[in-house]
């Protein structure tokens, strides 16, 4: 069975509150995600498989242990998963990158497909879904969903805010599929954005509206 982990971290907590501030503007709010990003990456990367690498010090041979090749990939449900990529990146640089692009259709709040771009070595790998925002858990399940199609078998799912609803859709529909949350707000309201929240993250960090 999948878990939940949600962080409590003084310095996630302190760089959301700026994310929040409807006063924060784009570029600061594009940093603020990229490094709680960082922050994710390097908990949810403590279980990643290792292999032996032999390597030559100024002092002598060694050996040592590496990341194994490929064995990662990172899929951002676009557009504004993006804003979470460079964070992992920088952490895992081995990784490959897929991309799922799921728009919701404001009226009936489904998240619909329109592209998709995955490596071929999807299911060797460990998948880990990237979006700043669980909200209905709709655009969750269905990219989890078409992952699977594709035949990925190890999937995590990372977002930078949630709520129980999207937590309780991703569980039932996908029970064995860990998800990581920097923070957990309590309520959607009747468009389907999660309360107290941060607005809309893909707006917000490519600046396409104001905050």
């Amino acid at each position: 069975m999948g878990f939940t982990h949600i962080f409590d971290h003084p310095l996630i907590h302190h760089k959301i509150s700026f994310l929040r501030d409807k006063n924060t503007p784009s570029p600061q709010f594009r940093q603020m995600v990229n490094e709680i990003a960082m922050l994710m990456a390097y908990e949810i990367s403590r279980d990643f498989p290792l292999v032996k690498a032999t390597v030559e010090t100024p002092l002598t041979t060694t050996e040592c242990q590496r990341l194994a090749d490929q064995s990662v990939i990172l899929v951002p449900i676009l557009r504004a998963g993006l804003g979470m990529l460079e964070g992992f990146q920088f952490v895992v640089p081995t990784a490959c990158v897929g991309h799922i692009g799921m728009a919701r259709n404001e009226e009936t709040l489904v998240p619909e497909p329109y592209y998709h771009k995955l490596p071929a070595h999807v299911t060797e790998a460990h998948v880990i879904v990237l979006d700043p925002m669980l909200a209905t858990g709709g655009s969750a399940c269905n990219a989890i969903s078409f992952l699977k199609s594709q035949g990925a078998k190890d999937i995590t799912f990372a977002a930078i805010l949630g709520t129980d609803i999207g937590l309780q859709r991703v569980h039932d529909e996908h029970p064995e599929v860990n998800v990581y949350l920097a923070e957990k707000d309590p309520i959607l309201n009747e468009h389907g954005y999660i309360v107290p929240g941060l607005g809309d993250a893909g707006d917000r960090i490519f600046g396409t509206v104001n905050p």
